[in-house]
């Protein structure tokens, strides 16, 4: 069975690292000078009191299989608060499962309850997959052009 649920802010170091742990298969595939040490300094500033980011995991068995890391953000456009999905990411042994769609209703069951006005999220134009789940739980396309700068 399939545990998801919210990282509290006073979450314990082994913790952290255990997410951490997860998340570098994702950021395998990603450029980053050391990205053990960047995944650590995130999730602490996640943690930290004040910070309008969140964490929720994914738990079989005593392990961590997945995580959604995202941020709380106030958006003209919607008037009001909105979510911006930073990762998802389930465990490439763990995949096909449904738990990625776990993860997502419970933060959209979160983000109703907190009053929040939309999610918008970011996803290869050619993950199928991905879009797939993401439409069938009334996500939609929005064109746009995202540009980034790194310092």
């Amino acid at each position: 069975m399939v545990k998801v649920y919210e990282i509290s802010k006073d979450a314990d170091d082994e913790l952290q690292h255990r997410i951490a742990d997860l998340l570098m298969g994702q950021m395998e595939s990603m450029w980053a000078p050391n990205p053990y040490e960047q995944l650590l300094s995130s999730i602490q500033l996640a943690l930290k009191d004040g910070s309008q980011a969140h964490i929720f995991v994914a738990e079989k068995d005593h392990m961590l299989v997945g995580a959604a890391f995202f941020n709380v953000g106030i958006s003209m456009d919607k008037g009001g608060h909105y979510i911006w999905l930073n990762d998802l990411y389930v465990h490439k042994e763990h995949r096909n499962q449904g738990i990625a769609k776990k993860l997502l209703l419970k933060i959209i069951y979160w983000a109703e309850q907190e009053k929040i006005k939309g999610i918008e999220l970011e996803t290869g134009i050619n993950n199928e997959a991905t879009k797939a789940l993401y439409n069938s739980l009334g996500f939609y396309d929005i064109v746009s052009k995202r540009y980034g700068f790194r310092f």
